[in-house]
């Protein structure tokens, strides 16, 4: 539909001068003869000039993408310009493109709510005579870039203005949400507005909200949307199905998963590939792998070949029960069929190898693993290191873990050896008798930028003599510095329970570092325990206590402190008095303050030459 005369006019009159009318049939007549002449006169179109000249082509499909293409990389080409080429844009279906800038301008508009995004849509939207499908677009682009309070507010102002956005808008909001792991009380919000703005949910509505529910492990809630769209004549399509069959299958309630495959054949749905990988996966993980071979006899007769999520699936399974000749088999004929095996695939095999023993086969996988670019994991590692430690193979087992730290792995992407590696080899060595390595092992772990939780500390604490003793306690003193406090009172209860005492010089560690981690009950605590075991606080601890406690707003521990300090010992520390001192003046306790002043004197700690400044005032 042209322009009316009358706003063809209305867009020449707007501009500035006769100069810049010239100028533009000049740029109207590059565009349609020379466009790649145009960049000769670049400068010297304006924004005014820039939206004159897509109003003018709004009506020729090739002369809009011809000038859009020349004024993206320029300056004049600003969110008002952009605007009216995205109404043009949506109106000839140029979708994708239309996307793209409308993108461009969600991720630079000048406001995070997209309040003037909005209105230079709304003040370009009668000029190209467009509809509300560009609300829809804008929207739609906002939410693939997760921008969704932007996108809701958009929908907002497009209501409060009169204009209908639709459930593509919606949609797009439910989706990013969904994708985006948000609170799925957010979704359920969006539900609610599509409602009560008068909204039909469409088959991918509830797709979205079913499948977020599901992902959120609130199954019965997906249920209701399942049971809800069906009430409001929506039919569930194959993609509905499998995501609660899916959701089924991950709570191990196999039987639901089935009975809902079977109905889909009722409501004339066949399933596909992917409903029959979910169901085999299912009985896998409860254990009733005997019962996947009727379900791939069903696959055979309705054409489909397992792929190899299928043969992954079910190699994994029967490891797990410990068939390893059917793993072998399924294997084998995974790779005449050209189908690859993945990593957890191989781990498994790895895995089940080295349960029998079988570390050459062990060995042969992983290679297998290297030949076809396949880069193990930790459970991959740990399962050698552990099948080589336990045939007592510990040079091996070292072998593999160093290949393990030294594999690309740096712990700048969090790969280190867990809990479990550890374990295995400390554990290892211990049983060849190996404890000076065992130990080297674990002292090396406050090195790392990363430590693992749940190392075994008992066995190697056990073996300790006095003065291996003395690296259990650097070992503590490590964990303190970085302020791995878990860790640091793991090896202290390990000590404890293996009647190696701590000693003065542990409690001393450990009690200052609860107090830099703000665990304040825990350091007074041991601070008692210290005490009754008859160890005297070094002045750093007690002031790192006293002064945690007074923070705290712990009184009544920090009176007792303060009480066992002045009874058992003289004051020998001149920065322990004035901590003192100071947190007893703040308190107001000014008898406490002239009782420490005078231990003080007695130890020669108060000045004793000129008078302060302000003495007399």
């Amino acid at each position: 539909m042209s322009l009316p005369r009358l706003q063809i006019y209305r867009s020449l009159s707007t501009l500035s001068s006769p100069t810049d009318a010239l100028l533009a049939e000049k740029a109207l007549t590059l565009l349609k003869r020379y466009p790649y002449h145009l960049n000769s006169i670049s400068s010297q179109i304006t924004p005014e000039l820039a939206s004159y000249l897509l109003l003018q082509t709004q009506n020729d499909r090739t002369l809009t993408l011809k000038f859009i293409n020349f004024a993206k990389p320029h300056q004049f080409f600003n969110p008002h310009c952009k605007c009216i080429a995205l109404h043009i844009l949506t109106k000839f279906k140029l979708y994708k493109t239309a996307q793209n800038l409308a993108q461009d301008l969600a991720e630079n508009s000048v406001d995070e709510k997209g309040n003037y995004f909005f209105q230079c849509l709304k003040d370009t939207y009668f000029m190209c005579n467009s509809s509300s499908a560009v609300f829809d677009l804008v929207v739609k682009s906002c939410s693939y870039l997760n921008f969704i309070e932007k996108a809701l507010n958009i929908v907002d102002l497009a209501k409060l203005n009169g204009f209908m956005p639709g459930v593509l808008s919606y949609n797009a909001i439910l989706d990013s949400i969904v994708r985006c792991r948000k609170p799925v009380r957010f979704a359920e919000k969006v539900y609610r507005e599509m409602i009560a703005s008068g909204v039909s949910l469409n088959v991918f509505s509830y797709n979205i909200l079913i499948r977020g529910f599901c992902a959120a492990g609130n199954l019965e809630m997906g249920l209701r949307f399942f049971e809800e769209m069906e009430r409001n004549g929506c039919l569930p399509n194959v993609v509905t199905y499998n995501t609660v069959i899916g959701a089924y299958c991950k709570l191990k309630r196999i039987d639901e998963a089935f009975k809902l495959l079977r109905s889909m054949g009722l409501e004339g749905l066949e399933p596909n590939l992917l409903t029959y990988n979910m169901v085999i996966n299912g009985l896998c993980r409860v254990g009733r792998i005997e019962e996947t071979s009727g379900v791939l006899a069903e696959m055979d007769r309705k054409g489909f070949a397992p792929d190899g999520v299928t043969y992954n699936t079910l190699v994994n399974g029967y490891c797990k029960v410990g068939n390893f000749h059917q793993a072998l088999v399924l294997h084998s004929e995974m790779l005449r069929n050209g189908l690859s095996p993945d990593v957890v695939t191989y781990t498994s095999l790895i895995n089940t190898m080295c349960k029998a023993g079988n570390l050459n086969r062990a060995m042969e996988f992983f290679d297998q693993m290297h030949v076809r670019g396949l880069r193990p994991n930790g459970v991959t590692y740990t399962s050698l290191i552990n099948g080589f430690s336990q045939k007592g193979f510990m040079d091996e087992a070292y072998r593999i873990w160093d290949e393990m730290i030294r594999s690309g792995f740096p712990p700048t992407i969090g790969f280190l050896p867990d809990a479990v590696t550890y374990n295995v080899l400390i554990n290892g060595l211990n049983k060849q008798a190996r404890t000076r390595e065992a130990k080297r092992l674990l002292l090396k772990l406050f090195y790392d930028e990363s430590i693992p939780n749940g190392i075994t500390y008992d066995t190697l604490i056990e073996s300790c003599s006095d003065i291996e003793f003395k690296s259990v306690v650097a070992l503590i003193k490590g964990f303190c510095m970085k302020g791995l406090m878990n860790e640091a009172d793991q090896v202290f209860e390990s000590m404890i329970k293996r009647n190696q005492k701590p000693n003065e010089a542990v409690y001393n560690v450990i009690i200052h570092g609860h107090c830099r981690d703000r665990n304040v009950h825990k350091a007074h605590k041991l601070y008692k325990e210290m005490v009754d075991f008859g160890f005297i606080p070094h002045t750093v601890t007690i002031i790192a206590l006293v002064k945690a406690l007074y923070s705290e707003g712990m009184d009544k521990q920090l009176n007792l402190v303060i009480r066992d300090i002045l009874r058992s010992c003289k004051l020998s520390d001149a920065e322990l008095s004035k901590a003192l001192v100071q947190i007893n003046h703040k308190e107001g306790n000014i008898d406490a303050v002239f009782n420490l002043l005078a231990e003080m004197a007695k130890d020669g700690f108060l000045p004793s030459g000129a008078a302060p400044a302000n003495a007399g005032q």
